[in-house]
């Protein structure tokens, strides 16, 4: 039996980190090699799993095969510019780039092999395959409407997968999801456009995600959600696509290849 491939956790001290940690346990083909947190975090030199946690990027990646990453923008490029240059395949939940730093991911995976999803959950990724579906069957006579709701410390908003779903409600309708997306509204808006595909945001507590989709008829409502009790999900989806990404060749990959989805 081959020996597992040593995997890069970042933010390994962090919720995503340790439930990563936890999902590497039970996930044979691979094991931690390094630990990564950031500049001045407490618990940089601890040991957790036998591995010294370091905030040092380009030793944290030295003989790892794979990373995985649920950090914020600016630290995940910074992190996948170093995994880049030492030809490390790499995994990421982070959400919130900007179109330009999208752009930068899209040539980072140029040199090495890369999946960045919003939402590494087996269920969302279902989700938002029905959501494009059911909106490609029902056709143009229901408005689609998206809310979601995550935990008080959550920085971007829309959620990522929000934002998936409502791409997948414009692919179902093959229309361009920047000419439609409503965001916001307030004081007098007028009637619904045509098109329109609104997403609400809610903020509060700890919860891990939830997302629902309405696609709103005459008469009738189509639902469509996912709940999330924990983050375990989300661990365990990042981990079975690093076991996926290992030995590909560069370029950027979507969680559906790794699912077996497709449009």
């Amino acid at each position: 039996m081959p020996a597992p491939h040593r995997t890069l956790v970042v933010g390994a001290l962090g919720r995503m980190g340790e439930r990563v940690r936890a999902a590497l346990e039970d996930e044979p083909a691979l094991t931690l090699g390094a630990a990564l947190e950031a500049p001045g975090h407490p618990g940089l030199g601890s040991e957790v799993d036998g591995v010294r946690v370091t905030d040092d990027p380009k030793a944290a990646l030295v003989g790892c095969e794979v990373a995985i990453d649920f950090a914020v923008p600016a630290a995940t490029l910074a992190n996948l510019r170093a995994a880049a240059d030492a030809g490390v395949a790499y995994v990421t939940g982070t959400t919130g780039f900007s179109e330009d730093e999208g752009e930068e991911i899209a040539a980072l995976a140029q040199r090495i092999p890369v999946i960045h999803a919003p939402n590494f959950s087996v269920a969302v990724n279902v989700l938002i395959w029905l959501t494009r579906e059911a909106t490609r069957k029902l056709g143009p006579g229901y408005d689609a409407e998206l809310m979601e709701i995550h935990h008080s410390a959550k920085r971007d908003a829309p959620s990522g997968t929000a934002l998936a779903l409502a791409r997948a409600v414009a692919e179902g309708r093959c229309i361009d999801l920047a000419d439609h997306l409503v965001l916001e509204r307030a004081g007098e808006t007028g009637a619904r456009p045509d098109g329109a595909i609104g997403v609400q945001t809610l903020r509060g507590g700890d919860n891990p995600g939830e997302h629902t989709v309405m696609l709103v008829g005459r008469g009738e409502r189509l639902e469509l959600v996912h709940r999330a009790q924990t983050r375990d999900h989300f661990a365990k989806g990042a981990v079975r696509a690093a076991t996926w990404l290992v030995g590909r060749p560069p370029g950027l990959y979507r969680i559906e290849q790794v699912l077996g989805l497709t449009a």
